[in-house]
């Protein structure tokens, strides 16, 4: 390791035995990983974690890992997991229900193996249910979560996210319940996460709310100064005067230039809820008058709450606050990372060892036992 784990974290020197792959699990035990946890990638040797053929992403979820090759199927391989689950302090899986207890690894063995063992599963729907044994992916959880029902849209139109949200909000949650659960008596038991239901709980802050409401649209989540809007040269700004403060500081500075702007009808948040429309439309016709420079100036100098819209991953290298906050780095090999992204003021250095090769670790860890 090019660094030690961090002396001060709870974590450090918890063990955790990570069978998952794809995105939501390891996503989960690299933020163990980061904050000092030694996660054990426990892969089948023919191929590994599939998301191995997606290097960049890889590399970023799988970094301060080591990694074992055993095949569960065997009873060689079977043997030899539950010689680590016996020095572990917890695994974590993301097999559809009942695939460990297939395998004669559920619960039950792993608790007789190991009594204070924390066995955290991970799946699309939990462990029980009449969705339970379903397939999923992300877009079928937040289809269920009542993502889409929440309006963020003028014209009330879904859109499908980018970023896969709904498998990142349960990685959290696991992750958080790991780490209680591992900082906790020391008293071992099955954790039932899933997918759907961690996405649901952010997305039911919104959407219950819109229960007494006939048409979503009128619950006044989507406003018309708060939105992104283009320039003259065609670049994006997102606007988001939401205070009566801001929006009052825009229209009377702004005045001399636009005219149209200079009116009290929308000074206050309701008011200004209520014309959405009208006041989107005012917007766009006053951001496509003048060039981003002349746009980012003024903003910037009459403390507007905007910010630049980032449409190329090279522009959030290039972005100055990141760049003076250090939140990217160029590991081995070229892949640019994010460290963990919160400053502990205790100090805490995210890259401390590149992820492994497949069974990289396997010989090292499996003489451990034997000694």
């Amino acid at each position: 390791m090019t660094a030690a784990s961090p002396p001060w974290s709870a974590l450090t020197g918890k063990r955790v035995l990570d069978l998952s792959r794809l995105l939501p699990g390891p996503y989960a035990t690299s933020m163990l990983a980061d904050l000092g946890a030694d996660v054990i990638k426990v892969e089948d040797p023919a191929g590994g974690d599939p998301l191995r053929v997606a290097p960049p992403l890889f590399e970023t979820l799988n970094r301060n890992k080591r990694s074992v090759a055993l095949d569960l199927r065997t009873g060689r391989g079977r043997d030899a997991f539950l010689r680590l689950v016996r020095t572990a302090d917890a695994v974590v899986e993301s097999f559809r229900p009942g695939a460990l207890d297939r395998l004669d690894l559920g619960f039950d063995t792993l608790h007789e193996t190991n009594p204070r063992l924390v066995l955290c599963s991970l799946t699309g729907y939990g462990q029980t249910g009449p969705y339970a044994a379903k397939p999923g992916h992300e877009l079928n959880f937040l289809g269920l979560s009542g993502f889409f029902a929440v309006p963020g849209r003028l014209d009330g139109a879904p859109t499908r996210p980018g970023v896969r949200i709904g498998d990142l909000a349960g990685a959290m949650h696991a992750a958080l319940a790991l780490t209680a659960a591992l900082t906790g008596n020391g008293e071992g038991q099955h954790i039932d996460v899933s997918l759907t239901e961690s996405i649901t709980a952010w997305c039911s802050l919104f959407a219950l709310p819109l229960l007494e409401f006939k048409n979503p649209m009128a619950a006044g989540l989507v406003q018309g100064d708060n939105d992104v809007f283009t320039t003259a040269d065609g670049r994006l700004l997102s606007l988001a005067t939401f205070e009566d403060k801001f929006w009052h500081c825009l229209r009377t500075d702004l005045a001399v230039e636009f005219p149209e702007l200079d009116t009290p009808a929308y000074d206050r948040r309701a008011d200004r809820t209520a014309a959405k429309e009208q006041v989107h439309a005012l917007l766009v016709r006053v951001f496509a008058a003048r060039d981003y420079d002349w746009w980012h100036q003024r903003l910037t100098g009459i403390d507007a709450p905007w910010a630049p819209v980032l449409t190329h991953p090279a522009d959030l290298l290039a972005d100055p606050h990141v760049t003076a906050r250090n939140l990217f780095d160029s590991q081995e090999g070229g892949t640019t990372q994010a460290r963990f992204p919160v400053v502990f003021g205790a100090g805490h250095e995210t890259f401390r060892l590149p992820a492994p090769a497949l069974g990289e670790h396997t010989q090292d860890l499996i003489e451990d036992l034997r000694a």
